[in-house]
């Protein structure tokens, strides 16, 4: 006797969307169309289902000479992060200009940095992006050796994601990390320019080596590769939403509920509707469409409430990086890259760990405790900073230290280990509004220290490890 699969019932594990840009070519170039006698870009951004979405693996040079396929990144794949890192500057230094060839000169006004850098970088035409640049703050004196890059690179990530320039904001899980502010046309009229800018910046960062101060919200980086997103991806945009919907799935009948297929946002203190379907405040959430309901709740959380602004951050991000050369990271590996591997204080970070459960009483004299501080500390920077990743869902670490780790209410919550048995999961469980991790009781050194390597280094994949 077979059993049926009801396939009305939300996925909520499985279930994944991928961005998808329509308008692009495999050597970047952009569509244009003709729009009042003016050329117009003619890009769309949609989200698909993850298996309608091909990935392209083939990097071509500024003459359409192919210098990367889809067996060279199939190669890269099972190399440690370190070797990935220098395949992928090696393929950057073949897509670079040359200097003798053509180079750009940035000139800034430190009164006006932000304005000066988004006219610099925007004047350029993408082939320049790639470019070699050399930097100089006007009026102070001094050669641009890589220093005055590094400080601009810096200074510029500091001021265009902090939440008083209006175009990002904290994440509302983990206050380390920057989300697109949805109303950020309300703080500029330009802010599409600002974005388009913000992704060439990026994209500039990560084609010359250079780091950013500022980390971004999780699923940020999975557009810039083109991976899945998964229903998870709420928690860390408002993990009060994700909650909301996961408990919808075990409601008997939804219509007691009386929601429709709209949600309410609010701005500058004002309300608004905003449908996720066509007039979708007119029809109501049964048990019938609520699969309907929650693939368009995600599909609006992780995409259609920035869209705008998200696109353009592609676009200008794409310009320089091309799409194909990212795709031997993981998200991990990607956040990594772009702010570069944190120093971890092991001390700061024990001192400043609660312990809950049967870890409570003994903390680290608990002899699991104290083998997993064992295992981290025997960890290099990259394993330690992904375990941060897992934990927190950002690998960024508080300039004043572990103590200042911030929750999902904005207050101070340390990172903190709890105990289950290994009944309840083999493997340990991370819940990122907290920053907790669920450590199982385990029966030994070794096997804590494979299960939880595993685990922090398949949280990259998606897939349960169960």
């Amino acid at each position: 006797m077979q059993c049926k699969i009801d396939d009305t019932k939300f996925d909520y594990e499985g279930f994944a969307l991928v961005r998808k840009l329509d308008g692009i070519d495999e050597q970047g170039k952009i569509r244009t169309k003709e729009e009042n006698g003016r050329k117009k870009e003619d890009v769309i951004l949609t989200m698909e289902p993850a298996q309608n979405v091909p990935t392209s693996c083939t990097v071509y040079d500024k003459d359409g000479k192919v210098i990367v396929t889809a067996a060279d990144i199939a190669e890269l794949h099972g190399k440690t992060f370190s070797a990935k890192q220098d395949w992928f500057r090696e393929q950057c230094l073949k897509l670079r200009t040359s200097w003798e060839d053509e180079h750009t000169f940035i000139f800034i006004r430190r009164t006006h940095l932000i304005e000066d850098s988004v006219l610099g970088i925007m004047m350029l035409e993408p082939h320049q992006l790639r470019n070699m640049f050399r930097f100089e703050f006007i009026g102070e004196p001094g050669i641009d050796a890589g220093g005055v890059a590094r400080e601009w690179f810096e200074v510029v990530s500091q001021q265009l994601f902090h939440p008083d320039a209006g175009l990002w904001q904290y994440s509302a899980v983990n206050q380390m990390c920057m989300q697109i502010n949805a109303s950020s046309g309300l703080a500029n009229e330009n802010h599409l320019h600002y974005f388009r800018f913000t992704g060439r910046f990026l994209g500039k960062a990560l084609f010359d080596g250079q780091l950013v101060a500022s980390h971004l919200i999780r699923h940020i980086y999975k557009h810039m590769l083109g991976w899945p997103l998964m229903f998870a991806d709420i928690e860390m945009i408002d993990d009060n939403v994700f909650r909301s919907l996961m408990m919808l799935g075990d409601i008997e009948d939804v219509e007691d509920l009386c929601l429709d297929f709209s949600v309410m946002e609010s701005e500058m203190g004002m309300n608004r509707t905003v449908d996720l379907i066509p007039d979708g405040a007119d029809v109501d959430v049964t048990n019938d469409n609520l699969k309907l309901f929650l693939e368009k709740s995600l599909e609006y959380r992780i995409n259609t409430r920035v869209q705008a602004q998200l696109k353009q951050l592609l676009l200008g991000f794409y310009e320089v990086m091309p799409e194909a050369l990212l795709t031997v990271f993981d998200f991990q590996e990607l956040e990594l890259m772009c702010c570069g591997l944190p120093h971890f204080d092991l001390e700061d970070w024990k001192v400043n760990t609660e312990y809950l459960g049967q870890y409570e009483s003994k903390k680290t004299a608990h002899k699991v405790v104290a083998w997993f501080w064992e295992v981290v500390e025997e960890w290099d920077e990259e394993l330690k900073a992904r375990l941060m990743q897992f934990v927190t869902g950002t690998s960024g670490v508080p300039a004043q230290g572990f103590a200042y780790l911030q929750g999902n209410d904005g207050n101070i919550r340390k990172f903190a280990i709890n105990s289950i048995s290994k009944s309840s999961s083999l493997y340990p469980r991370a819940h990122t509004c907290f920053n907790r991790i669920d450590l199982p009781l385990y029966d030994s050194k070794q096997e804590l220290h494979d299960k939880v390597k595993l685990a922090v280094q398949m949280e990259a994949t998606g897939f349960d490890i169960e």
